[in-house]
């Protein structure tokens, strides 16, 4: 047992290093590393490592991030922003824009698409508006994260809920839809709070260009028939892999473009980390800590609200997808395991706004706007606290009256 938590935590150290910035490796080599010393050491065989692999994740990664690629390569999110910016023409309306855009798409394309699209053209509207950089740059974050909760294509956790959940698209999105709305728009709220007095005075724009381009009306068209195709049941990694094919074939581009897009590292990510987390299951550890320490007591609304509180903690101290990974077994042992899934795939999204660290999202945001003056963790931390625990309470209350 002690082999497998040694792993374990050898493998976050690598996996938290480069965001603590003393070791110069990326999150996918450190997950790598604990994924070869799990075979290396004998926690799992290496037909128990492939095995352990869910290509269902992976796919549907892959799937989502292609098809947020398309929108990249044409150019969709610059033209956008030129023309969020004309029609806000004050910062704080083109600020509230931002939340609301931001968090709508990323429950089409992943927050971390949205982020890695749109942090660079956030600088740039900094730049050229003159903008106060941290209120922009957290609403873009926060508001990306936020709204990911909607859909089971949000985000990774929510993938990864969706499918060892066997979730259901449309009943997700029926049941999560009303949460993102009202995290969006306390979002919104707290932004305008803490940065009210910097956001005075209008914008000088000039004429937007034209958003949509045939091009770009192909990808999002195709991107809602995937959508439409979610709440008809469909396989949620094959329809999106199926979305990906059909905008390659459709716009009869060099395909080299999309493949420099998707970020791979992050496949690799999830794939080593399903191994170090059965290595980890293997070992015992996760069923003696849930022995002593069990997921569900208590009963009723309460005992609903303490599983959310360990959800959120748990998400920010082993990272939101290795404690889903950790805690899927315990799943069972919930009077409702579909609420218990539907209500952790809302805490480990809500929690990624917790911290600077608790998202990939955030980090993405944090690096791309170091040229305006990035923002540091307790500057991120003044809205992220009060916005993770609010939404989350808020969330989960929601799902034990709704759900």
């Amino acid at each position: 047992m002690w082999l497998g938590i040694l792993v374990f935590f050898v493998t976050y150290v690598l996996v938290s290093a480069r965001r603590l910035g003393w070791l110069k490796i990326d999150r996918p080599t450190g997950a790598l590393a604990g994924a070869v010393a799990c075979v290396l050491v004998g926690l799992v065989t290496p037909e128990q490592a492939i095995a352990a692999v869910d290509g269902r994740t992976l796919l549907l990664l892959f799937g989502m991030m292609g098809m947020g690629a398309f929108l990249g390569v044409d150019g969709f999110f610059d033209r956008a922003g030129l023309a969020l910016a004309h029609w806000a023409r004050t910062p704080a309306r083109l600020l509230g824009g931002l939340v609301w855009a931001s968090g709508t798409l990323s429950a089409l394309i992943t927050n971390d698409a949205v982020c890695v699209l749109g942090a660079p053209l956030v600088v740039i509207l900094i730049k050229r508006y003159r903008l106060p950089p941290l209120p922009f740059l957290l609403a873009l974050a926060t508001s990306a994260n936020t709204g990911s909760v909607a859909t089971l294509v949000g985000n990774p956790q929510n993938m990864l809920c969706g499918i060892l959940g066997d979730l259901s698209y449309l009943d997700h999105l029926l049941l999560a839809a009303p949460v993102a709305a009202i995290g969006l728009a306390i979002n919104h709220g707290l932004l305008w709070i803490l940065f009210r007095k910097e956001l005075h005075g209008k914008l000088r724009t000039s004429p937007s260009p034209d958003v949509l381009t045939s091009r770009s009306a192909t990808t999002l068209a195709v991107i809602g028939g995937v959508a439409v195709l979610y709440t008809l049941g469909t396989d949620l990694a094959w329809t999106a892999a199926g979305g990906c094919t059909a905008l390659l074939l459709a716009h009869r581009r060099s395909p080299d473009e999309i493949w420099s897009r998707i970020d791979w590292s992050i496949l690799l990510f999830f794939a080593a980390l399903f191994i170090v987390v059965e290595g980890f299951a293997n070992s015992g550890a996760p069923a003696w800590l849930f022995q002593r320490f069990p997921l569900w007591q208590g009963e009723g609304t309460w005992g609903w609200l303490r599983v959310a509180a360990i959800f959120l903690l748990g998400s920010n101290i082993v990272s939101n997808v290795p404690f889903i990974l950790v805690v899927r077994d315990q799943m069972a042992t919930l009077p409702d395991p579909r609420l218990g899934w539907e209500m952790l795939a809302m805490a480990s999204t809500f929690a990624g706004n917790l911290t600077l660290l608790g998202s990939v999202a955030n980090i993405i945001v944090a690096q791309k706007g170091k040229a305006v003056g990035g923002m540091g963790f307790w500057q991120y931390l003044r809205l992220g606290l009060p916005l993770s625990l609010v939404t989350t309470l808020l969330g989960a209350l929601w799902l034990i009256w709704v759900g």
